[in-house]
Parts: structure tokens; C-alpha cells; sequence
């Protein structure tokens, strides 16, 4: 089914370009919200605005600062973006913060992208030409290259039309985002409302989040709750990935906050001091990077400092990469393939970025093959990759590996076939796993049964339905089912009817739960059809209704009594009687009735009813208004011994 694609849409250039304007003119609302802001004409922090779409569809637009000075407030917001209007003035051209945001924007692989030139109505056609042409030659070897390029004022709204049309054909191409994956935002802003308490903002990049919803943050690592979700000012009751949302958190002080905090499912994201990565330097960094030379790291919207080690050479050239581990002097929030950043330590300017490849290392040693080879065999490997999202997913279906690996159907299904073959991944109806995550959910099942014999000895075994409870609910009914015929093939469990149990386990009554045992099948067996309900049966033997119950299970279990439903049972000697005689008179007869049926047996009405409605579920009789056919009878019970 398809769903609403929630787009958010960047500004990226140099310092006094124009790209608060520009956004002014698209969206009709100021994104320059702090004063300094407004006195001084150029944005210091983030801004946000919403920008509805030709088709109706509501984009997030968010406005970067283009100062050098404020580069990591850039950095911080430009992440989540899915198309970037890269803004160029063309009095101007290209300027030095126009190249160091192409870069950045080339490291954290953004795909889509709009040129924009602004301040068109001052000047002369043919210096456009020109800086159009300079605009070309400088994203020539970029995602860019083949980008549209829009002349556009927005003094005099020339060009308006046109870009807005650029971009909602832009959006038709970009793929949705994870909403059914775990809840991720990382947070950009945070601040107090009165009467509200704390609010945060960001860019929701995975998952989906309601009022009410528990959700961790990450640093401090609390659990609170979602009091209210805004998104473009209106409150709502959904807000999924790719939109930009506000958040109200109930139990959260605003000091326990940090930009670089990230709002997440309850228990799946954790904090690194430590990660490995591949790590690219720019052909302009103006030196070579050296082992353990400290750098500015931005990763989501969190900024540290990172010691780089690493781990085959003693330093890296510009333009070279390499697999590195790299030491935070205080935690973050990493996941494998989260982009990065790194800017040199003094003066600093972007000098390379990369991919995150392990979160949560261990620490390495340097030139060791053994390190460099599972290093690389992570990272290049689809095979690796994806295995590692199974274990992370625990039993992803094929369309959720192609949404976290952005790798086509046929692919992942050719690895995924090579993982089986190599007994290393396995598959569970239309679910894949870790043959580890295989072994643990076996053994899960036998010792929840070995729990139950524990908790119940006298029942026969587990009840199918609750031992499915032993694992995770994601894991589908068809795959549990599998999963247990591939137990029971393994001799580890026993199935009988609806019960499981241990090969080797056998309900032993103690002596006082025998006599108890012993009483209710000899009455039963002597009230014969003329049986009492439940109640009334404990009642006339005293005994106490939760000291039989498990007494009633075994009888059952073992077929000692048929249980008609709730409050009905009988002997089964008695009930054969009874079953005998419905089939004997079938034997002679086309129809049955009620009345009929209980002056063959010589029971109660209630017995009798409870007998035929039986009957009805097993198939044996069919009930048409208040008559009963015969449908499939069985054979004629054999006498018990």
C-alpha cells in the first residue's frame, strides 16, 4: 500500500546569498527567528518553514546558516535533508562556503539537488550565462552534475513558478522513509514552553511516533513520555519519518538536553566513545591527516572531538581513504552507515567525512591483516551487510532489508540464498534470521516448555498458542510454525493434540492430587449422562475449584473426560454411549431433534444440548433450524477395556 512521502528540503550556500529570502518567497514565512538574526541580516541557526507543494503534499524546508562561523549549526541540520537547493548569487558566484557545503553535502551523499541563482534582477543576462557556466564547472564531478538549474529573484518573484515546478518534479523520485523502522530523531533545537515544559525539534529519519508513546533520549538515557506532537505549528496524532517534528516530552527538564541528543525507541539506540569507520580526506585538506590527530566530528546533529587512530599507516594524504577507529572524547549516538563529518582541529574547516561501519567496537590494534580483513569485510561486503541487518532486525522480511540497504529485490534475495547455503542466515516463512538467532529461538522454545512442566506438572504440556508467546511477537504465525515443525522433527519437543511437552516429561500427581483424580472419574463415570455442570459437581464432592483444575486438565488431557464446553463434561464411556446412539440412529433416520435425542440417551436437556452443540463443532451432526442432519459421522467408538 502507499503511503505519503514526507520530504524535507535544504538550503546550502555562502553567507548572504540569499537563501533565507529565497525561502521567504517559496514558503511566505521567515526562518531568521533569533534577533541578532534579523539585526544583522545573516542566519546564525537553523530555521524551519513548511512549503506546500504544487499537488497539495506539505515539505519541510529547513534554512541553513552559510557563515563560516556557523558551519556546525549547518552541519547540524543539513543530514536529514532529501533535496538541497544549493544557492548561488549571481553577483557573486561561487564563493568559498558555496564549495566547503557542496563538499559536505557530496560526504553525507545527498542525491538530489536543485542550483538555484539568486539576485537575478540585478543582474545582465549574459553575466548569468557566465555564472551558470562556473556553477557547471564546479559540480561537474558532483551528484549536481545533471542537476537544473533556476534563475530566480525573490524581490521580484521571477522564476518562482519555475523553481517550485523543479522541485515538486524533484519529489516525485525520491524513495520514502523508514517509517516502520525504530523511532530516530535526532534533536537539532530544544527549549521551554510555559505550561508546556520541554520541546525539542529535529528531522524524524526513521519510525513512526504518537501522543502517549514512551521514548528514550539519549543522552541522559530517560524514558519519558510524548505529551503532544506538532509539526509546522499543527498538532497531530502522527508524525512519521521525513517529517520535521516538535515534540512536548513529559518528565524531562530542559538541562538534561543537548544538541546532539537523539529521541529513540525505548532500548535500541546506546551511546559510543567508540567506532570504526571508512574515512575519506578531501583532495583540499591542506595536509595529510596523522595517526591520532584530533578533529572535529559531526555526526546527526551531535558535534565532538575524535582522535583519529589509524589502523594500517601512520598518516593519510588528501584525497586518500582508509579504514580508522576513531576515539570521541564523550559519547554519542552512532548506527552502522550513519554519515559524518570531520573538520581540522585549528583553524577549523572541512577536510573529510565517512561512513560509519561499527558502532561499538572493540579497541583495535594497529597493522594487524586479521583487523583490516573483518574491517573490510564489513564494510565492502552486501553479504556482511545484510547479515548484520538481520541480527539487528532479528526476522526482517526481504522488503525491509531493501528499505534499510537500499539494494534492489533480486539482489538481496541472491545473497540471502547464499547466506542459507553457507549456514549462516535461515528463513522462517517469509521472514529471514541469523542461524544464531535460529539456535537461541530452539532453545527458547524448549526451555519455556521445561518452565511450564515446572509451573504446571500436572498439565501434559505447554498449549501450542502460549508457547508462540516465547518469542518475539514480530515473528509471524507461519514462521512460528516452522519453527516448531523443525523443533518437533528434532525430537527436542512432543506434540500431542494442542499440547507440547518435553520428550521426556510425564504429569506426576502427588498421592493427595491422585485421590482427586481418582474421585472425579469415578463419579463422573457413575453420574453418567445425567452429569451435573462443573460447579455443582465440586460442590456435591467438596472439593475446592483451583485445587481440580489441574486435576479436570490431566483427565482431559489423557481422555478420561470430554469436555463439552465450559461447564459440561462426562466420562468418556458415557459420552462413546452417547456417540454410539447418534449413530444408530442415523443408521435409520434423516433427521434428529432435541427431544429425540434425549430419550435415546435418557439425559437432562442441558446434557443433551451440550452434546449435540458438540456434535455440531466437530462436524458430525449439521444443525438446520431445529432439526440436525448427519454431515460426517465417524465410526462407532470402540469400547474401552
Amino acid at each position: 500500500m502507499s503511503q505519503e512521502r514526507h520530504i524535507i528540503i535544504g538550503t546550502a550556500g555562502h553567507v548572504d546569498h540569499g537563501k533565507t529570502a529565497l525561502i521567504r518567497a517559496l514558503t511566505g514565512q521567515e526562518t531568521d527567528r533569533l534577533k541578532e538574526e534579523q539585526e544583522r541580516g545573516i542566519s546564525i541557526d537553523l530555521g524551519f518553514a513548511a512549503f506546500r507543494l504544487p499537488g497539495g503534499q506539505v515539505a519541510g524546508v529547513v534554512d541553513v546558516p552559510g557563515h563560516e562561523r556557523f558551519i556546525h549549526n549547518m552541519l547540524a541540520g543539513i543530514g536529514g535533508i532529501d533535496l538541497v537547493l544549493l544557492v548561488v548569487d549571481v553577483n557573486e558566484g561561487v564563493m568559498p562556503q558555496t564549495r566547503e557545503h557542496l563538499q559536505i553535502l557530496q560526504l553525507l551523499d545527498i542525491r538530489q539537488g536543485i542550483l538555484v541563482l539568486t539576485k537575478c534582477d540585478l543582474a545582465e543576462p549574459d553575466w548569468i550565462d557566465i555564472v551558470e557556466e562556473e556553477i557547471r564547472e564546479e559540480v561537474a564531478a558532483t551528484f549536481l552534475k545533471n542537476a537544473p538549474c533556476l534563475r530566480v529573484s525573490a524581490v521580484t518573484g521571477e522564476g518562482m513558478p519555475e523553481l517550485t515546478a523543479a522541485i515538486a518534479a524533484a519529489v516525485k523520485h525520491l524513495p520514502p522513509k523508514d517509517a516502520d523502522g525504530p523511532l530516530r530523531l535526532p534533536v537539532d533545537r530544544h527549549f521551554s514552553v510555559a505550561g508546556f515544559g520541554t520541546v525539542v525539534t529535529g528531522t524524524l529519519l526513521s519510525g513512526t511516533v504518537r501522543p502517549g508513546d514512551a521514548v528514550e533520549v539519549v543522552p541522559p538515557g530517560l524514558t519519558v513520555r510524548v505529551r503532544e506532537i506538532q509539526v509546522h505549528g499543527h498538532k497531530l496524532s502522527e508524525a512519521r519519518a521525513g517529517q520535521r517534528v516538535a515534540l512536548n516530552l513529559a518528565g524531562l527538564d530542559r538541562d538534561q538536553l543537548q544538541r546532539g541528543a537523539v529521541v529513540g525507541a525505548p532500548g535500541i539506540f546506546e551511546q559510543t566513545e567508540r567506532l570504526d569507520a571508512r574515512l575519506t580526506l578531501l583532495s583540499s585538506a591542506p595536509r595529510p591527516l596523522k595517526f591520532r590527530d584530533p578533529v572535529h566530528f559531526y555526526l546527526g546533529t551531535a558535534r565532538v572531538i575524535g582522535i583519529v587512530a589509524l589502523l594500517d599507516r601512520d598518516q593519510l594524504e588528501p584525497g586518500e581513504s582508509a579504514l580508522v577507529q576513531i576515539h570521541l572524547d564523550r559519547p554519542l549516538v552512532a548506527h552502522r552507515q550513519d554519515r559524518f563529518i570531520i573538520r581540522s582541529y585549528s583553524p577549523m574547516t572541512t577536510i573529510g567525512g565517512g561512513l560509519v561501519i561499527d558502532p561499538a567496537p572493540i579497541k583495535h590494534k594497529r597493522f594487524r591483516d586479521e583487523v583490516m580483513g573483518a574491517l573490510k569485510a564489513l564494510e565492502s561486503g552486501e553479504m556482511a551487510f545484510l547479515l548484520q541487518k538481520l541480527g539487528e532486525q532479528v526476522c526482517p522480511r526481504v522488503k525491509d532489508l531493501e528499505l534499510a540497504s537500499g539494494l534492489g529485490r533480486e539482489r538481496i534475495e541472491q545473497h540471502l540464498a547464499t547466506l542459507r547455503d553457507e549456514g549462516r542466515a535461515a528463513r522462517l516463512g517469509d521472514q529471514w534470521l541469523t542461524v544464531e538467532t535460529l539456535r537461541a529461538w530452539r532453545r527458547r522454545l524448549t526451555e519455556a516448555t521445561r518452565h511450564y512442566h515446572e509451573a504446571f506438572p500436572l498439565q501434559p504440556g505447554i498449549p501450542h498458542a502460549t508457547l508462540k508467546g516465547a518469542l518475539p511477537a514480530k515473528l509471524a504465525p507461519k514462521g512460528y510454525e516452522q519453527l516448531l515443525a523443525e523443533t518437533l522433527a528434532a525430537g527436542e519437543l512432543v506434540q500431542q493434540q494442542e499440547w507440547l511437552r518435553l520428550p521426556d516429561f510425564a504429569p506426576i500427581p502427588t498421592a493427595s492430587q491422585q485421590k482427586i483424580i481418582d474421585l472425579l472419574e469415578a463419579t463422573y463415570r457413575s453420574e453418567g449422562l445425567q452429569a451435573k455442570n462443573r460447579n455443582a459437581m465440586l460442590e456435591q464432592l467438596r472439593l475446592d475449584p483451583n485445587t481440580a483444575e489441574d486435576c479436570f486438565t490431566l483427565l482431559f488431557a489423557d481422555g478420561r473426560l470430554v469436555k463439552l464446553n465450559e461447564e459440561t463434561f462426562l466420562h468418556r464411556d458415557c459420552y462413546n454411549q452417547a456417540l454410539t446412539q447418534l449413530i444408530a440412529h442415523f443408521a435409520g433416520h434423516e433427521t434428529l431433534t432435541m427431544a429425540e435425542f434425549r430419550d435415546l440417551i435418557g439425559s437432562a436437556r442441558k446434557q443433551t444440548q451440550a452434546l449435540l452443540e458438540y456434535f455440531d463443532r466437530l462436524k458430525y451432526t449439521l444443525r438446520k433450524e431445529d432439526l440436525r442432519v448427519a454431515w460426517q459421522l465417524p465410526k462407532p467408538p470402540e469400547t474401552r477395556g
